[in-house]
């Protein structure tokens, strides 16, 4: 089976390196942090369980050799083989851009390179590599194992080709590709973000309870998940970071960033990664 190259070990990087390896496919997942890495291989076998009893009707998570076909490293030039490339890295367009100049240099003219982002722009960033015309927005949602949607972006020089094989990349995830063009937050997270951000509005005017506005959504529209527990489960840090690009790009003031929003992340109060955002994790509730 064909390797994928998966920049990031971060919420998101782990979550497709373990949907990519319980497909099949054999993983070289990329973080610079050391103390990220120390902790990933744990964090892997973690989420290997976690999915196993979230999906048992899904014969993928049964298979015990998952782990066993992800390798963590710190060196980006052991994806020199990779078919593919996934990059998860924080939605910063400058440290994308970086990251971006470094796999050109590793990589050259060989992968599919994938850019998992929620608003930064896919033009923008294919700029940067050798074959623009191979680069193509990836939008993975969290949790990755678990939505079978993934939003397929194509950017001004992304070829039909590319289109091509990103598509059958995903449906060989058992995932449902969604082709759409690029501009700043696509449409999934030009939708959510408005969302979330007038969501964190209205609990900074108690106006409602997280609880009560999370309902509204859930038991009203019939959402999975209210847009407050979703920002804690993405991260609220990458929320306000999403907030930022969309504003700057767009110039539109719907985008400004509820302060709350701003106020809990200085706080340390990121989500569930932190263990409390607008809920509180680790316990019942």
């Amino acid at each position: 089976m064909s390797v994928v190259g998966i920049i990031g070990s971060g919420v998101m990087g782990k979550d497709v390196a373990v949907t990519c390896a319980a497909s099949g496919y054999n993983v070289v997942l990329y973080d610079h942090d050391p103390g990220v890495l120390g902790a990933a291989e744990g964090d892997i076998r973690t989420l290997v369980r976690r999915y196993r009893m979230t999906a048992p009707e899904d014969p993928r998570w049964r298979d015990k050799g998952i782990p066993d076909r992800i390798r963590i490293t710190d060196d980006m030039a052991e994806f020199a083989g990779a078919d593919r490339i996934i990059e998860n890295v924080v939605e910063d367009a400058a440290v994308k851009e970086e990251v971006h100049r470094e796999l050109r240099e590793v990589c050259g003219e060989g992968p599919l390179i994938a850019v998992n982002t929620s608003c930064v722009s896919i033009t923008r960033l294919a700029a940067l590599a050798a074959r623009p015309e191979s680069v193509i927005g990836m939008h993975f949602m969290n949790p990755v194992p678990l939505i079978e949607c993934v939003e397929l972006v194509r950017g001004h020089h992304t070829s039909d080709e590319t289109v091509k094989r990103a598509e059958g990349f995903v449906d060989s995830l058992g995932k449902r590709p969604v082709v759409v063009r690029d501009s700043p937050g696509f449409v999934s997270n030009r939708l959510s973000h408005l969302f979330m951000n007038e969501a964190a509005f209205l609990v900074q005017e108690r106006v409602a309870d997280p609880e009560q506005i999370d309902e509204i959504f859930t038991l009203g529209y019939g959402h999975k998940m209210g847009p407050l527990a979703t920002a804690d489960l993405i991260g609220l840090d990458t929320v306000v970071d999403s907030l930022r690009v969309l504003y700057e790009d767009l110039q539109d003031p719907k985008f400004r960033c509820c302060p709350l929003l701003k106020k809990m992340v200085d706080a340390g109060l990121t989500g569930r990664k932190s263990g409390q955002g607008f809920y509180t994790y680790g316990v019942s509730r």
